[in-house]
């Protein structure tokens, strides 16, 4: 609800401090006294744009402000959203106007753009008047209205539970088709990649191996003179040192009787000897055992080349790598053999949950249209209560195509002030003034069944009078038991009605002229009222009409 109204240099303000109550308010005051300023004020702070010429005259800046209680709205994901501070108490809109055409508007003193300004402000207030694009020709606010009334919240929420699940279906769908498309086009190449590399055969270690090998392939002769050598060093003719050792051996043998140390010196030599005596031997054998094979140096040297070209082609630079990359192709192409299977499955899925959605589409669009019928009945019949007996409403289901997140139905209401006319969209054919009763007769019809925005009627009684004025009231009177309600009126019905009321006036002052507002005391209500009834001249039978209608 609306909590306060701060203006200053606005127009014919000054300075205006304007606190609001929870109900029914009106306002009232003598035509030109600023009423409409005061709303476009309020319109100001709320998005609406401006230029330099709503600044008062003589002045740099103008300046407004209005502090809502938000916490009957559930809003806090919203500030979220917005990085705003949530305080559900106290939710303060400010606006800045500079002569120079600068403005700048806050949200609990932070600076917004004024679409999110407009965005919030739409939530919290509802101004209506017989001059603007109001709520009612808004499809969304429509569709709003029979859910309300078809009590169909449960069921929307299973629906747009399997909505979402739909959504990332399809989505999941779309991306495999783009994927499989993708993938289907590099698989000659991923294929071809794959098999070459699978037929190279690569094993872990295997380049260190063969290049090893190919250097001692290349030095065949220099590896068999150098073993034969060594052989006869260590083995060949006397001296050698095979003998040499064992002869040394056998002469410290000889020492043991009487040299203490003859025992360790033979187990050094006969250890030396046996490991000289194997070299010798295995010498021996390893220079018969290479020969040299160019055959076999020249498939080394093939095979070495082709590890080389695969990784210069891989970018790589070790067999492993290589090995990683051939894994590599061969995940992708067991997606793309398995890709049939995926797509068969998921699309499967996704028709499952369209059917599924259709079916609960059906269910909710079934519901409305049985509200729907309900609806008709109740505007007609309350309009009719408002003068306009020859009101024909209806609700236009069109089916869409494709689900959304609503349902399966786009909701329009048509409307007729008079029998003979065609049936349109509010927005084609009803007035300022027959659009602000339909509302007030819809608002009134659904305000127990949500949190709805506050509401401003701003003169939607031209050319109402006597009873009908009565039942306007009235309607008005039980709205505001269930949300607030501030209505500029000129009638006297509806002004008694108010839990509060707040008077417009003029001041003249030597400089200029000023608007100026205050909230009216039991008595006070009395002679506004009366002023009402009577015009310029005061009556008593119209001071005593008037504490009838006030109920004093």
């Amino acid at each position: 609800m609306l909590k306060s109204l701060f203006i200053r240099n606005y127009v014919l303000i000054d300075e205006l401090d304007i606190r609001f109550e929870d109900g029914f308010s009106v306002i009232t005051g003598e035509t030109g006294a600023g009423k409409s300023i005061i709303l476009g004020a309020l319109s100001l702070v709320l998005g609406e744009r401006a230029d330099s010429g709503s600044i008062r005259s003589g002045k740099d800046k103008c300046f407004i402000e209005a502090t809502f209680d938000v916490s009957t709205y559930q809003l806090e994901s919203f500030f979220q959203e917005n990085d705003l501070e949530y305080d559900p108490a106290t939710c303060m809109f400010r606006r800045e106007l500079y002569s120079s055409g600068k403005s700048r508007a806050f949200i609990n003193d932070s600076p917004v753009s004024l679409s999110i300004v407009k965005e919030l402000g739409n939530m919290l207030i509802d101004v209506h008047s017989q001059h603007q694009n109001l709520l009612l020709a808004d499809t969304r606010f429509q569709l709003n209205v029979v859910d309300l009334m078809a009590h169909v919240g449960k069921q929307l929420g299973i629906y747009r539970n399997e909505y979402n699940n739909y959504n990332s279906l399809r989505d999941a769908l779309a991306g495999l088709k783009d994927k499989i498309s993708n993938m289907k086009q590099e698989e000659d190449y991923i294929r071809f990649q794959y098999e070459e590399l699978n037929g190279a055969k690569l094993q872990v270690g295997e380049q260190e191996d063969l290049e090893k090998e190919s250097d001692t392939l290349s030095h065949t002769e220099e590896i068999k003179t150098a073993l034969y050598k060594i052989t006869a060093l260590l083995n060949g003719e006397d001296p050698s040192v095979v003998s040499s050792l064992r002869e040394a051996l056998t002469s410290v043998e000889q020492l043991f009787a009487y040299f203490p140390k003859a025992k360790e010196y033979a187990d050094r030599l006969r250890s030396s000897y046996i490991d000289i005596d194997d070299l010798a031997s295995e010498a021996d054998v390893l220079k018969d055992d290479i020969e040299f094979d160019p055959e076999r140096m020249e498939w080394v040297h093939n095979r070495i080349n082709t590890i080389y070209a695969l990784q210069q082609k891989h970018r790589v630079s070790s067999v492993e790598e290589l090995i990683v990359r051939r894994d590599e192709y061969g995940v992708q192409l067991s997606a793309i053999d398995s890709f049939d299977e995926e797509l068969d499955t998921l699309t499967k899925r996704c028709e499952e949950s369209y059917k599924l959605l259709t079916t609960q589409a059906t269910e909710i669009t079934a519901l409305r249209k049985n509200a729907a019928i309900t609806i008709e009945k109740q505007i007609i019949g309350r309009m009719a209560l408002l003068g306009m007996s020859a009101t024909r409403f209806q609700i236009l289901f069109t089916p869409k195509s494709k689900p959304s997140a609503d349902g399966m139905d786009d909701v329009s209401f048509l409307f007729s002030a008079n029998k003979n006319e065609q049936l349109k969209t509010v927005a084609q054919t009803a007035s300022g003034g027959e659009i602000s009763r339909l509302m007030l007769c819809v608002k009134a019809m659904i305000a127990g069944y949500a949190s709805l925005p506050s509401i401003i009627f701003d003169e939607i009684d031209i050319g109402v009078s006597g009873e009908i004025a009565d039942k306007m009231a009235d309607i008005m009177q039980e709205l505001g038991r269930k949300m607030q309600v501030i209505t500029i009126t000129h009638l006297p019905q509806i002004a008694a009605k108010g839990s509060v009321h707040y008077f417009v006036y003029k001041e003249d002052a030597p400089e200029r002229t000023y608007t100026r507002i205050r909230r009216l005391g039991d008595e006070e209500r009395v002679g506004e009222v009366a002023r009402m009834l009577s015009g310029t001249r005061m009556t008593q039978a119209a001071i005593d009409n008037a504490k009838v209608l006030l109920g004093l």
